[in-house]
């Protein structure tokens, strides 16, 4: 006879897996790739609900993801993560292209001169029906995707699997930076935030040889910042221009 303990103890292997909650698909966590530190955010494309925001119902940027929470709520939804999408202006207006919702904000430029952006190849990150890409700049607009959400930034992390050509092993530029990569089949889309400073060549070997992604864009490295509710993390600083992440909740 197994009493009534022996009954219980059955009957709580049953139910156990069952009640426990399902993970969440875009959950972040923390990864270490060649002894630095980062947190990774992955998303499937042809599930997850990925997008990018900028201006808020009242015209104005949102600025940050306290905002973009708040507004997301009224309608019973909320952010899985969230970080910074790309360059901007002083006025928050993005640098080169972006479109939300299927309209072009601003349109895609080659770049060039000075600064990240200019590190040539740059490129697109692009969110389409069911998968996503990261383009080089001078591919898209040749041949420009229908992208539902788009944001340009530069420099291109990989590139069909090669790390940026001007990428240099020795450098001693380290900057705390954040970025996107996408599978070859566009569906795994992953984010990365460092968690300290690292070059262009570590945080490039992250995406290529840490999480085996042949396509990687850089977003910024001077006000990278993400938002995590499932690590209990919600960065501050600096306002943001173009936000980009993963939503939960009921279709607007």
């Amino acid at each position: 006879m197994t009493g009534w303990r022996g009954l219980l103890g059955a009957a709580l292997l049953l139910v156990g897996p069952a009640a426990t909650a399902a993970p969440d698909p875009a959950a972040c966590r923390p990864l270490a790739h060649d002894g630095l530190a980062y947190t990774v955010c992955e998303a499937d494309a042809a599930r997850d609900e990925i997008r990018l925001w900028l201006g808020a119902p009242d015209g104005m940027p949102y600025a940050s993801f306290h905002r973009l929470d708040e507004d997301l709520a009224r309608s019973d939804r909320r952010l899985s993560f969230a970080m910074n999408g790309g360059m901007y202006h002083p006025d928050r207006a993005p640098v080169g292209l972006y479109i939300e919702d299927g309209h072009e904000v601003a349109p895609a430029t080659l770049g060039g001169g000075v600064g990240n952006f200019g590190l040539r190849p740059n490129g697109v990150f692009c969110v389409m029906r069911g998968r996503a890409a990261v383009i080089e700049s001078e591919h898209y607009m040749t041949d420009p995707p229908a992208c539902r959400f788009a944001t340009q930034s530069g420099p291109m992390l990989v590139i069909g699997g090669a790390l940026h050509p001007r990428f240099l092993p020795d450098s001693t530029s380290r900057h705390i930076r954040n970025g996107v990569g996408v599978s070859g089949d566009g569906r795994r889309v992953v984010f990365a935030i460092s968690e300290q400073p690292v070059t262009f060549h570590e945080f490039a070997r992250l995406f290529r040889d840490g999480l085996g992604l042949p396509d990687a864009l850089f977003l910024d490295g001077n006000v990278s910042k993400l938002h995590a509710p499932g690590l209990n993390r919600s960065d501050v600083g600096r306002p943001m221009g173009p936000i980009l992440g993963v939503i939960r909740g009921p279709a607007e």
